[in-house]
């Protein structure tokens, strides 16, 4: 990237804005992260992925809600963004069933509280989050891009669908350049608590016994952030070299999968976890839950052909890395070590 960017990046203390957010700041260019900070999972984490950002003379932090239009309004007034990077949403496929007025007011009013304000103070360019979770019942494997996305089995997956038809609906109104980055379970250090991965790994240490649903023949296409951050970055590089506008597309949006397309089932994932932490899990099987599907895959031909890379960190080092980082974090000992 040559230019120095102004980055707006929403839900920076989460788990992908706190690590894209620490990327672009490496590369020099100037970050304004926002967050609400709020309880879905242990604030404390956040604040430390907040403290650890705060610490780049490249970033700033302010404290507000995309659901607040007047103080996102504000922001945009006074920030000249280049690009908007959205993460902030209300994350979980489970947790919608229960409390969906959460993900209408985050994922909806908020999202188009988004659009409205980079209608309003016109950027360079829009890069939104969705998710794997719009294939749904999707039985073509892997999935691509080109395949239906009108069978969500979820509130959450419903809500991304919908931001996808929002941001295509702006772009083509307002000609908003956009992206949408459709993310496969990411995982890695710093990661979220109410992820299975993180609860797996929680619970194999204190001895006590996981889930695994679908009688463990769930799989999953599980992304290492380094990975998906490095795709972000290099997303963003190739629109520095076309204006950030997408060239020739016949449309001024685009929509890409972000996985690894090496999709692992969970009995062998909690192996893996086994043989890190040095303990047997206390395994228990269920039926399929509601909300979910058997599996996820991605189809990353379109991004790895746009730019030479693709996501490829095995899951034994991906988990490494996570067990290591966690052991840390928590100043966790295990059988002694």
């Amino acid at each position: 990237m040559k230019d120095r960017l102004n980055l707006l990046i929403t839900g920076a203390a989460g788990f992908i804005g706190f690590h894209l957010s620490r990327y672009f700041c490496g590369e020099g260019h100037r970050v304004t992260g926002i967050d609400s900070l709020n309880d879905y999972y242990d604030p404390k984490l956040k604040r430390a992925r907040l403290e650890l950002l705060l610490e780049h003379p490249q970033f700033r932090f302010e404290s507000v809600d995309i659901c607040d239009k007047p103080a996102l309004d504000k922001l945009f007034t006074e920030g000249n963004f280049d690009i908007v990077i959205n993460l902030a949403a209300q994350a979980g496929v489970r947790y919608s069933i229960d409390k969906p007025y959460k993900y209408i007011d985050s994922n909806l009013i908020g999202f188009i509280n988004i659009l409205e304000a980079c209608r309003h103070f016109p950027v360079r360019h829009l890069v939104f989050a969705s998710s794997s979770s719009v294939y749904g019942e999707n039985k073509k494997i892997p999935f691509s891009t080109d395949d239906p996305t009108d069978r969500p089995v979820s509130l959450y997956a419903a809500t991304k669908k919908a931001n996808e038809l929002m941001a295509y609906t702006y772009s083509h109104l307002y000609d908003i350049p956009t992206t949408g980055l459709r993310f496969f379970t990411a995982y890695g250090p710093w990661g979220r608590p109410d992820m299975a991965y993180f609860s797996f790994t929680r619970n194999i240490m204190e001895g006590k016994p996981i889930k695994l649903f679908n009688h463990g023949k769930m799989r999953r296409d599980f992304t290492y952030i380094d990975d998906m951050v490095q795709c972000i970055g290099g997303l963003i590089t190739h629109l520095g070299a076309n204006a950030y506008r997408w060239p020739a597309s016949g449309d001024s949006i685009r929509v890409f999968n972000i996985g690894n397309h090496a999709p692992v089932e969970l009995l062998d994932f909690v192996h893996i976890l086994e043989d890190l932490i040095g303990r047997k899990a206390i395994v228990e099987l269920y039926p399929m839950q509601d909300g979910d599907v058997p599996e996820t895959y991605a189809d990353i031909g379109p991004l790895k052909q746009l730019l030479g890379f693709s996501p490829n960190t095995s899951v034994r080092k991906g988990l490494s890395e996570f067990v290591n980082w966690y052991k840390e974090f928590y100043e966790v000992k295990v059988n002694g070590a």
